[in-house]
């Protein structure tokens, strides 16, 4: 697990807001290679988002979840012992990483076409198969996006995430996506009636359901992709110009799968072996597929 001490103020000018997060100020571009400087300075800037189980505060305000703390492990093997990390809405960890604020997305972030045209990818870290998020029951039986959108319903999505471009491609109309900025709030939206269902990687749903046991609320996992996409799986996004820390940090990544030590760091968030990309789940697959 990586901890709030380990998060502290960078770029000589950061400050510390919403409870131990770096909000950073003016950090100036260097020329030197990412992989050079974050050796030499022995920490690497990590962008995240507040959902759990991938990237988040814990109640006592240190930073974990899977992405960071699986990107530790890489990291220190590399010689990086240290993360900073910069907490943005999802959608925003894109254009923080391009411009320069952040060195790695570590926040489960899906890999896709439209994504792999802005940066690059590590190989998967886990697969994400999309869930449901309804009453208790799942009274209108919605078991895919097909489903919603011909019932002309109302859907709650995480701004940014894939489950907002799978409900475009189903043909739900751009007024009935409800775009959230946070997992709390799309857990919200479903919860005080707003919209009767909501999509998030399985994972991340029933994550946030164990922390309401008592509501009216279920999980429908194992909700397909609409139209060609393939099964969702998760990496880390680096700027396309950092190829030698991407092929580092894919070398310990890989490593790191296949020694077991990575179900020791993934399976304490819910993440299991049975998310493991098989060989034929390859980041150039999810980037360009048939």
């Amino acid at each position: 697990m990586v901890t709030r001490r380990h998060f502290l103020a960078m770029c000589g000018g950061g400050a510390l807001v919403g409870g131990g997060v770096l909000a950073s100020a003016g950090c100036s571009r260097t020329r030197e290679p990412t992989l050079a400087r974050i050796k030499r300075d022995g920490v690497a800037r990590v962008g995240i988002s507040d959902e759990q189980p991938f990237s988040y505060l814990d109640a006592s305000g240190q930073i974990t979840g899977e992405s960071p703390a699986v990107a530790s492990a890489v990291l220190t093997g590399m010689g990086v012992p240290r993360l900073e990390a910069v907490q943005r809405p999802f959608s925003e960890l894109i254009p923080s990483l391009l411009a320069g604020t952040l060195d790695i997305v570590t926040a489960g972030m899906g890999i896709t076409p439209g994504r792999c045209a802005q940066v690059a990818f590590s190989n998967p870290d886990f697969l994400a198969p999309t869930g449901f998020l309804v009453p208790r029951g799942n009274p209108r039986q919605l078991y895919s996006f097909e489903a919603v959108a011909r019932a002309g319903l109302r859907i709650a999505v995480l701004d940014g995430t894939v489950e907002q471009g799978f409900a475009r491609t189903a043909g739900v109309p751009e007024d009935r996506i409800l775009a959230c900025r946070s997992q709390g709030s799309l857990f919200q939206a479903v919860f005080d009636g707003s919209a009767p269902v909501a999509a998030l990687t399985d994972i991340s749903l029933r994550s946030v359901l164990r922390l309401h046991p008592d509501s009216p609320l279920q999980v429908n996992g194992g909700i397909p992709p609409p139209g060609r996409f393939t099964q969702p799986a998760a990496g880390f996004a680096f700027r396309p110009a950092d190829v030698d820390l991407l092929q580092a940090f894919n070398t310990g990544l890989a490593a790191l799968h296949g020694s077991g030590q990575w179900l020791k760091i993934a399976s304490p968030f819910g993440v299991t072996s049975a998310n493991l990309p098989p060989s034929d789940v390859t980041t150039a697959s999810l980037c360009h597929p048939v």
